[in-house]
Parts: structure tokens; sequence; C-alpha cells
């Protein structure tokens, strides 16, 4: 048996998300395909998570369901040519907790290809604190630098700053030498903020209103996980050429913008998929995880919760109530 949050629905109870103890066998039958048990040892609360275990968006394709987009342990049995027993690995993404039983549990079947092997500088806690968040956020600061974006060009946007993906970016854009400027909702974490390495905080209604289609260049480079008005906003203020990564929806999905920046100022918007991302780009942010962002400001931004915890912490993460990270402790 093991322990695992399990989500259900139908026309007679509902929608339910309970904590309950499910055989080993039902690995197998719900992941006939996969070649891989891990011992998950942590698990997160990222913002598709939060919208999994209240039901307020179509997250979940199929039911009941094993919540989780993450998860980090120790390889029990493999069939991939890959992994052995004892190795110990971190998932990200690939339908886990949608289409096929997460990691919100003790124990996960998945597909060897979908493993990033962990790097030795991180455990288990750690790389959860990190988690889809902290991963998303290195892909966004490896794409700024990617198209060019450097420290002597001018100030670097973040956006969500609070958050998990924004108090990751602001850690890893600062050891880079950056000028982040972090928006928020709650200024009253504007000294948290600067913990993690922020030279100015902004009030986030600067940029979450409706604005012009072109703005007064502002930010060399932004990552945004907001969306909507605030992104149009982001973009329409971005500098010459400047880049803007996109990850996130936290406004909305809406892009209620023109394509002024794009063709009058060259401003480059990339979109920043974590869920299907190749393995070399995984590899490559994990690497840089484990090198490059401060273990210290990483343990500064992260609680620890248990399984049966996560339930209530779930409408926090959307209402934008929670700071930084949350690590799941699925054997509490």
């Amino acid at each position: 048996m093991f322990r695992a949050l399990l989500l259900t629905k139908d026309d007679s109870s509902g929608f339910r998300a309970t904590r309950t103890d499910l055989p080993d066998e039902a690995l197998a039958e719900n992941a006939p395909d996969c070649d891989v048990t891990v011992r998950i040892e942590c698990s997160t609360l990222n913002f598709k998570d939060a919208l999994a275990l209240t039901n307020r968006s179509p997250v979940v394709r199929r039911w009941p369901m094993v919540p989780g987009i993450d998860g980090a342990g120790v390889v029990e049995d493999s069939r991939h040519p890959d992994f052995a027993p004892g190795d110990r690995v971190v998932l990200n993404g690939w339908g886990a907790g949608e289409s096929h039983w997460g990691c919100l549990a003790q124990r996960a079947r998945l597909r060897g290809d979908w493993l990033v092997r962990l790097p030795e500088a991180l455990d288990s806690v750690r790389a959860m604190a990190i988690g889809t968040a902290g991963y998303t956020a290195m892909l966004c600061a490896l794409a700024l630098r990617r198209e060019g974006v450097t420290p002597d060009q001018g100030e670097v946007l973040v956006t969500g700053a609070a958050g998990g993906v924004g108090s990751v970016a602001i850690a890893i854009l600062s050891a880079w030498g950056y000028h982040v400027v972090a928006s928020t909702g709650r200024m009253a974490e504007a000294p948290y903020l600067r913990s993690l390495g922020a030279e100015d905080v902004i009030e986030r209604s600067v940029l979450s209103q409706p604005g012009k289609p072109l703005q007064k260049e502002r930010w060399a480079g932004v990552v945004d996980a907001v969306g909507s008005h605030t992104l149009a906003n982001a973009c329409a203020q971005t500098r010459y050429r400047g880049t803007v990564a996109a990850c996130g929806l936290a406004q909305g999905m809406d892009f209620p913008a023109t394509v002024a920046p794009f063709i009058l100022r060259g401003v480059r918007l990339i979109g920043i998929d974590s869920v299907m991302c190749p393995m070399s780009e995984r590899q490559e942010a994990w690497q840089r995880l484990a090198s490059d962002l401060d273990m210290g400001k990483l343990d500064s931004m992260t609680s620890r919760i248990g399984l049966t915890e996560a339930v209530d912490w779930a409408p926090r993460i959307l209402a934008g109530q929670v700071r930084g990270r949350l690590v799941v402790d699925v054997d509490r």
C-alpha cells in the first residue's frame, strides 16, 4: 500500500480531493506503459497543482487522478536502460497529474524518458523547493541570455515576483549580475524580494491595468508569469530589441496587446513551456540550478507541508497568498 492524494469526480458525489491508501497494483493498472517505479520522497505545489486540487480549471484529463506535476525520489524498480534501483531522479511535467498519475503520493510509476537524474548538489527537498516553478524560472533566465540580454543593457523585470517562478527568477538573475526590478501585488513582501536580490520593487497595479500599445522604454528583459494586461504592458515598455520570456497566466490567458512593440522596436516575445520541454534543455536547466542558485536564498523562500495540508493550501496559491515555494512531505 502507498499513501496518495486522490481526485475523484462523478455525477453522484461531485468533485473530491482526499488522502487515501492505495494498493501497489493500482500503479501498474493506471500506468501500464511506464517502466520506472519511483519512491517519492517529496513533491510540491505549483499553480497547476492548485487548479487541479480545487477543480477550478479542467487540468485533470481523466478520473480518478493522483495529482502532482513534480516529484523527486529514488528509483525502486526499472526496466529503462538509463536508470537502476537507487538512482535519484526528478520529474517535471510530461502530463503527470493531468493525464497520468502524478507525484503527490509515496510512489509513482513513470516513464524513464521523462526523468532527469538529480544533480549531486541537490537532495529531494531542495529539488522540490525548486520544482517546476524554479525550473521554469531557469528556462526563462536562460532564454534571456540566449537572446543576448546582458546585465549592462539595463533593468530586467520579474512579474508575479513573490510567487514561485518570480522568487527563483530574482535569485538567479541577481546572481548573474542583472539589475532586477520585482513587480508584486503584495508590497509588504518588498523586504523579502530585496533579500532575494531585487534592486527595486514596484506595485503590480503599475502594469496590471490597460495601457498604451507603445510606452516609454525601460526593460532590457522580462520574466513574466502573469499574462494578460501585465504581459501586454511589459512588452510595450521593453527596450529596443529586448526580450520578454512569458511562462504564466496568473492574471489571465488573454493578451490584450498590439504588434507595435514587435514591429517598431524589434521586441522578442519568447514562450517558455516546461511541460514538454526537450530533455537536453531540462538537463541544462537542472545543472545550472544546482550550480548557480544560492541555496541559502532557496531555503529562505521555502516552506514544508504535509500531504493532507496540500488540499488546504491550494486555494491560497490561486489567491496569490503564498510566498515562494511549498515542499510537500508525502510521508506526513
